[in-house]
This record gives structure tokens, sequence and C-alpha cells, in this order.
């Protein structure tokens, strides 16, 4: 799912308040914990910056034997 940056600042929002049930994107989400909150919001920022970086990663094997 695509996150908006309204979307993390309602959760934002809610978390200062206190709140674990809010509405998103016309759906009613209701969260376990402040924390559950946390680490939601994290993710949510974590895929919007990758959403805008553009960047292409690139990874090289290490190996300890030469191959």
């Amino acid at each position: 799912m695509a996150y908006s940056q309204t979307d993390i600042d309602a959760l934002k929002a809610a978390v200062a308040k206190g709140v674990t049930r809010l509405r998103m994107n016309g759906e009613e989400v209701q969260y376990g914990s402040l924390a559950e909150m946390r680490r939601q919001i994290r993710v949510m920022e974590d895929e919007l910056a990758g959403a805008n970086s553009g960047a292409i990663t690139v990874s090289y094997p290490h190996t300890s034997r030469g191959l």
C-alpha cells in the first residue's frame, strides 16, 4: 500500500493524543498499542522515503575463499 505524508501525520497525531483507534483512508483502524502505532509510523516513513528516492541499490557478495 502506498502511504502519503498525510497518513503519517494523522497517525502521529493519534499517537500524540494516545488514541489507538482512528479512521484512515475511509477505513477504521484499531491498533493494539501505541508501540505498534510507532512501528507502523516507521514502516510508513521508510516506504515513503524509498518511493521518493528513486535510487537503485546494488549489492555485491563478499566471500572469504576468492569465489
